[in-house]
């Protein structure tokens, strides 16, 4: 770049027109450098130069010594070269000039002095010598000295002719017939030895000394002009708008710089080595004496170098103004770019936070909508201190002087003005939520006294409040649960819309209206049983003795301990209480129910708001999850997140999920929502819709796979991305458990709404919706366990439905065998786990897995069957309340089963029985259709004989066996070759009696009279003593409460349906409802309650269907 010359450039962040030039003391330094350089290689007089002119100077037909005149003018000598007048004239101009041009210019201009020396020469050369240099000579002469011939003929032939020539020749020429004379015009100090001097000169050290001069002299030049163009294309160079060309552009000349470093160390270098070359004779001997021409190069070389240092120097700042610029241009791009982005999430973050509303309809839903914004405000926090650090770097950038200040500042105002308007929204929603959770809580705790107030009302049993203690003490429990209202209670309605108005939504208005009217109906109800009370304590009464009641209800299968239970909360035990005051009381009663009924409503109305509640949350989740998870493993965008173990199995790791969501959102929430008004009545829904709730059956038994998915890819990133989006706290894992939770959540209100819904009309509903839906849980927790069966070679749905299943210690024995391994096995029992089916019975071996969750669930190895057509059953085994026996093949293969508790046992042997009833009916039902079928004389007979007397012995039983055997014989194999199926894996088993056997049972052989439940209705009970196995506890005072192993008697049959019971162990005596006795009698069989025959037995009966002194299907019931 030639000094003058800038360039302007656009500087992005900055003004317009900011101006980067080359500096003047570098553009100074480069001109000098440049023209002194050019001095040197006198590129004026045309392009010559040592290297160039090699061959001529090498000759050595003129040279140039160092020497000067007296006058200081530059000595050129021409040596002793025959052959001068043969060169050619170019050649001799070349070299003529070169001399001429190696001398300063001060030198050159007083004019040189030529030595001809040509004394072995002839005249004619001599004049075509200086006839040649007068024409040719490019510089100003001073003076021509010419040692002539020294020959004695050519001296004289010289003498003579010069005169005549002289003014031929144009130039002042001076002959001299030896160096004497030479000496008196030049001081011989200033000459070569060969003309008689004393000065040193090495021809070929000198062209050796002007080639490096040269060459050296061509590099500073060179970079000179390479910095000055780096200079320029520094200058002229625009900032980049972006960090990374503004890094690539600061790299790249940082490169180039280097390498312009790197010539200006070699040029130095060069240089250094040079000046040592020239004092290299100074340092062999200090008395020597430097020429005119070294003197002149060395200086020439010192001036180079010092230009080099200087011209180092300058550069050297240049480029650090320069790369500080890049370097500040840099750091404002890094700043723009993080400004852009900061402020693009404080844009969305104020958005969020202006989207947000801080109305709340609750206490939780105000703590969730609190947790909610302590989220977005965690999340806003970052962005306010990544923006305020922003601001804070820019503070440093201008406080480091960085050229863009005027762009930096107003960025930093910006950032710290929109943190510090996100921090103050924040600050004002979190006031405003905490002023309405603190009203909220107020509420709840006002509406919580309001309830337990209720609870108290309902708990207070009328029947105690009758007399005058128990109304004054109930009276006193009111007084002290009032005392507590000024700390739970709201008490001013204006302070509280005063004090909180700023929070205070239509729709929270209306709850503070609803809380004040529900306290204010509270209290009045508190008032009104108050007054009630006090009329109790101050009436007198005198004690009455208790009276059996007449039942009133008409269903003679309902007894007055059920109809009590029904109505608990009402006050018709004043009735019996206060026989004497029937109007007063009946009063209190109606009073007192009518409290009791509006207590109860809203308790029920309490649990449907948590029904509905929980409902549509639900549903909510179940969208979430399904359009937050599942619709985006369908997404494109979200292919590459998805790893490959996950790819096409969505069906699995979201079950039925969306046919469930379908369900409840389309169809069972609305249904629901149609019963807000009449909880009561909400079974009939549940009813309606049972069977679409069997879906989650499905949902349950996938939920293994499930988990065992979601464990090996729960980790990925296309989980964390969408939970991530959705601002889940939970993982996936905890939202594909919902399902589950939601069917188990279904009986817990169900069964809240029942307890508050006796007497009313759905409560059947109710206690039938209750039973389907824990059916509903058992028939998916059993299935759950049959999915675990591996073995099974035959196919389990061909087995009928699973009835029953749980784990048991087995012993086996086998008439046949060893004794020693009979008994063995009575000893070591195996650990199995039975799964009864209506067709089969299944042995599994239970194993352990290692694993977490679904995949630590127990598998089942199965190891044997038996199929139900095949098997009979004896009750009791080994004197052991724990035990029975399941047997085949005429007891020549027994199952010893050992539940771990009574009620266990029992209850796995009336579901046996129940199936081998079933299929014994099922089987005769087939028998009797066949009008060809011959029917057995004795059993027709006998099925009206049937004895089952409590007092039977064991004599009477043994009488009867040989009779029993042969016409049991036909039945049971008519039974058997009708009712077995073939099932592969079963073993196939006789049903033939030994009637050897004293362990008595039950088998699908055995008359359905004495044990088929749909007999029982018809069945009377009559007279006589048995014992209770059975706790049964009384409803009422007048009733009867009988314990296990009691022994009673049943004395005489009331009204209604009860039975008038003495307790022979207590002594004590009380009614108790036939229903329960029924109950009892349907399980135990007691056979006095069947027929006054007693000395008969069918023959369709097993002799095998008793235990050793009574049946032992009678377990419940015993004489």
């Amino acid at each position: 770049m030639q000094r003058g010359e800038s360039a302007e450039v656009w500087c992005p962040g900055a003004r317009m027109g900011e101006q980067l030039s080359v500096p003047d003391d570098l553009e100074q330094t480069l001109e000098v450098l440049s023209t002194v350089s050019d001095d040197i290689l006198q590129r004026e007089a045309g392009p010559l130069c040592a290297a160039e002119i090699g061959s001529g100077l090498q000759k050595q037909f003129a040279i140039l010594p160092g020497g000067r005149g007296t006058n200081g003018s530059p000595i050129i000598v021409f040596p002793e070269f025959p052959a001068f007048g043969e060169l050619e004239e170019e050649e001799v101009q070349n070299v003529l000039g070169y001399l001429t041009s190696i001398p300063s210019v001060a030198a050159s201009g007083v004019g040189f002095i030529l030595v001809i020396d040509r004394r072995l020469d002839r005249w004619a050369a001599v004049r075509a010598t200086l006839l040649r240099i007068a024409g040719s000579f490019p510089g100003n002469l001073h003076l021509v000295l010419v040692l002539r011939p020294t020959t004695l003929l050519q001296r004289t032939l010289s003498d003579f002719l010069f005169k005549f020539s002289k003014d031929e020749f144009k130039m002042k020429v001076v002959m001299l017939s030896s160096v004497t004379e030479l000496h008196a015009y030049i001081d011989p100090r200033q000459l070569t030895t060969e003309l008689g001097g004393t000065q040193e000169y090495c021809h070929d050290s000198w062209i050796s000394h002007r080639t490096a001069i040269e060459a050296f002299a061509l590099m500073v030049k060179t970079t000179a002009q390479t910095l000055q163009a780096f200079g320029t294309e520094l200058a002229e160079t625009e900032l980049p708008n972006d960090a990374e060309a503004t890094t690539s552009l600061l790299h790249t000349h940082t490169l180039k710089k280097d390498r312009m470093k790197e010539d200006l160390q070699v040029a130095l270098s060069q240089g250094g080595r040079l000046l040592e070359c020239i004092n290299e004779p100074l340092q062999a001997d200090p008395e020597y004496s430097m020429t005119y021409d070294e003197v002149e190069n060395l200086a020439t070389v010192q001036r180079l170098l010092g230009q080099l240092d200087e011209t180092e120097t300058a550069f050297d700042d240049f480029w650090e103004r320069h790369h500080t610029k890049l370097e500040q241009c840099l750091q404002l791009r890094h700043f723009e770019q993080h400004f852009r982005e900061v402020r693009a999430q404080l844009d969305v973050t104020s958005e969020r936070l202006s989207g947000f509303s801080e109305v709340s309809v609750s206490p939780a839903h105000a703590e969730h909508v609190l947790r909610e914004l302590s989220s977005h405000e965690d999340k806003a926090c970052d962005v306010l201190d990544r923006a305020l650090s922003l601001a804070s770097e820019g503070d440093r950038l201008i406080e480091n002087s960085h050229y863009a200040e005027d762009s930096i500042r107003p960025k930093c105002g910006e950032l710290r003005g929109v943190c510090e308007e996100i921090s103050s929204t924040l600050r004002s929603k979190k006031g405003l939520l905490l002023r309405a959770m603190e009203l909220h809580h107020a509420l709840e705790k006002a509406s919580r006294w309001c309830e337990e107030g209720i609870f108290l009302l309902a708990s207070q049993p009328v029947d105690r409040c009758q007399s005058q203690d128990g109304a004054e003490a109930a009276l006193q429990e009111l007084e002290r649960y009032l005392d507590t209202a000024a700390l739970h209670t709201l008490t001013d309605r204006s302070a509280i819309c005063c004090q909180y108005e700023a929070t205070l939504t239509t729709q929270l208005r209306d709850q503070v209206e609803k809380v004040f009217q529900k306290q204010s109906s509270v209290q009045e109800m508190f008032e009104k049983r108050r007054i009630s009370l006090k009329k109790l304590a101050a009436k007198q009464t005198r004690p009455v003795q208790p009276v059996a009641p007449r039942p009133e209800v008409k269903s003679p299968l309902s007894s007055p301990s059920e109809q009590r239970k029904e109505r608990r909360y009402s006050a018709d035990n004043a009735i019996c209480k206060k026989a004497e005051s029937p109007i007063h009381n009946g009063g209190t009663r109606h009073a007192s129910l009518s409290e009791e009924e509006e207590n109860l409503a809203v308790l029920r109305r309490h649990v449907m708001n948590e029904l509905l509640e929980t409902e549509r949350a639900y549903v909510e989740e179940l969208l979430c999850v399904l359009e937050g998870y599942a619709a985006e493993m369908d997404n494109p965008a979200m292919a590459h997140l998805i790893p490959s173990n996950l790819l096409s199995k969505k069906d699995v790791l979201f079950g039925n999920m969306s046919e469930i969501y379908q369900f409840h959102k389309r169809t069972f929430l609305k249904e629901l929502e149609a019963y807000t008004d009449c909880p009561e009545l909400v079974g009939r829904c549940f009813l309606e819709r049972m069977k679409d709730l069997q879906i989650y059956e499905a949902y349950c038994q996938n939920k293994p796979r499930s988990e065992s998915l979601w464990r090996q890819c729960s980790d990925c990133a296309f989980f964390q991305e969408c939970q991530k989006k959705l601002e889940h706290k939970l993982g996936l894992d905890s939202y594909l458990l919902k399902p589950v939770q939601r069917i188990t959540k279904y009986q817990l209100l169900l069964k809240e709404l029942l307890k508050y819904s006796k007497g009313c009309d759905g409560c059947d509903d109710l206690q039938e919706a209750l039973s389907s839906i824990l059916g509903i849980l058992k028939a998916v927790n059993d299935s759950m366990h049959l999915i675990a069966i591996t073995g099974y070679e035959g196919n389990l749905s061909e087995l009928g439905r699973l009835l029953m299943q749980g784990s048991f210690s087995v012993w086996t024995e086998h008439k046949k065998g060893h004794a020693k391994v009979k008994d063995l096995a009575r000893f070591k029992p195996m650990q199995r786990h039975l799964f009864l089916h209506e067709k089969a019975l299944l042995f599994c071996k239970r194993r352990e897995e290692n694993g977490e969750g679904y995949e630590k669930a127990p598998s089942y190895s199965f190891k044997h069957s038996l199929s139900m057509s095949a098997v009979g059953i004896t009750e009791n085994a080994k004197g052991d309340n724990k035990k029975f026996e399941i047997w085949c093949n005429s007891r020549d293969e027994v199952f010893i089963v050992q539940a771990p508790t009574p009620e266990i046992k029992t209850a796995w042997v009336n579901e046996i029985r129940k199936v081998l009833t079933q299929q014994l009916q099922a089987c005769r039902d087939a028998s009797q259709q066949k009008s060809s079928d011959p029917v057995s004389p004795s059993a027709t007979s006998t099925n009206t004989s049937i004895s089952l007397s409590p007092f039977r012995s064991s004599v009477q039983k043994n009488q009867k066996k040989q009779e029993e055997k042969k016409a049991e014989a036909s039945t049971i194999s008519e039974v058997t070759s009708s009712s077995s199926p073939k099932h592969k894996g079963w073993n196939k088993a006789s049903l033939s009696v030994d009637a050897s056997e004293e362990n008595d049972g039950y088998s699908s052989g055995e008359d359905p009279m004495n044990s088929d439940p749909e007999d029982e209705a018809g069945k009377k009970l009559a007279p006589g003593k048995y014992t209770v196995v059975a706790d049964c506890e009384k409803a009422g005072p007048q009733e009867l409460s009988v314990k296990s192993g009691d022994m009673v008697q049943l004395i005489r049959e009331g009204e209604e349906g009860q039975w008038f019971v003495k307790n022979l162990r207590s002594s004590k005596e009380g009614w108790v409802a036939a229903a329960n006795l029924l109950s009892l009698i349907s399980e135990s069989k007691s056979s006095q309650s069947l027929s006054s025959s007693d000395g008969s037995v069918s023959g369709n009966l097993s002799t095998s269907s008793s235990c050793s002194e009574t049946y032992t299907s009678f377990s419940d019931i015993k004489p």
